[in-house]
């Protein structure tokens, strides 16, 4: 049962303390622009951003294929850093919140929240825009160079790199099955590495699968082996695994959404004689 997992790593997570970096005030802004817009474009994107006082930062198309190439068609990145950013930080615990225009065409927010979760991203406010209709791929890496500037926090080249993959490969997998089922398989497959990070490949394929087939999603075997190759370079890469916190915190809505079904109920009525006082303070945690 896939929300049993979830509720006891939510509760685990609850332990763990949360790290909070130095220097970093709630407020502080940046914006990540992109480079080959014009004058008149930019100052567009300034404006529809809202904070003439926010520092700019740009964004080029060289550093949209440095982390893209390989990943996604040369064609699908182009040639032009279009797409903009602005982020915000916020308090600690808050999470990360993304609005993306709909001149945004290839990108969700979810999306964007999953892979900036897995490049180590939190706490911050992120608007994603442009001034015409782009895919939104250029966006990431601003995104991360802003964080970098902004908090004096240099995120590794190749969780960078695994980020980015995870946003590709979450898109192509919505293409097929549907973004919101995409999302979900992508994070419980993070919720079970982080739980009991698998030894080989094949151990990989079989989480995948079976959490597919918990989401009554038929997964190809080209689909499991790009879920998996991405897993297995995520496992690889400098991933701090504690700070998919963000992902058990969009899990626990659907949990909660399960304790009140009469499945639910009966779970936690089996569970309270052996451990009463523990499971009632779990419930709280959901209403």
């Amino acid at each position: 049962m896939k929300f049993k997992r979830i509720l006891t790593f939510a509760l685990i997570l609850t332990f763990l303390a949360t790290p909070v970096l130095a220097d970093v005030v709630s407020g502080e802004e940046i914006i990540s622009i992109g480079a080959d817009l014009s004058k008149e474009e930019k100052n567009k994107i300034l404006i529809e951003l809202g904070d003439e006082n926010a520092k700019v930062i740009e964004v080029t198309n060289a550093e949209e294929h440095e982390y893209l190439g390989g990943i996604i068609p040369a064609e699908k990145i182009g040639n032009k850093a279009l797409s903009s950013a602005k982020i915000t930080t916020t308090e600690p615990g808050d999470g990360i919140d993304v609005d993306v225009s709909e001149k945004i065409t290839y990108i969700t927010e979810d999306i964007y929240r999953n892979a900036l979760i897995t490049a180590g991203i939190k706490d911050a406010d992120i608007v994603v825009t442009a001034p015409m209709n782009v895919t939104g791929t250029g966006a990431l890496t601003g995104i991360m160079k802003a964080y970098e500037e902004l908090t004096g926090q240099e995120i590794p080249e190749d969780v960078k790199k695994v980020a980015n993959e995870e946003l590709v490969v979450t898109y192509e997998l919505g293409e097929k099955v549907g973004s919101t089922e995409a999302t979900k398989i992508i994070n419980e497959v993070k919720v079970i590495f982080a739980e009991n990070m698998p030894e080989t490949e094949e151990e990989a394929r079989d989480i995948i699968i079976n959490i597919s087939n918990e989401y009554n999603v038929d997964l190809s075997d080209a689909q499991v082996d790009q879920i998996v190759n991405l897993f297995m370079k995520m496992k690889n890469a400098n991933v701090d695994w504690d700070k998919i916190a963000e992902t058990a915190e969009k899990y626990s809505t659907q949990a909660a959404e399960y304790l009140s079904t009469d499945e639910g109920q009966s779970f936690l009525q089996s569970l309270k004689a052996a451990i009463s006082s523990f499971i009632d303070w779990i419930a709280s945690l959901f209403r």
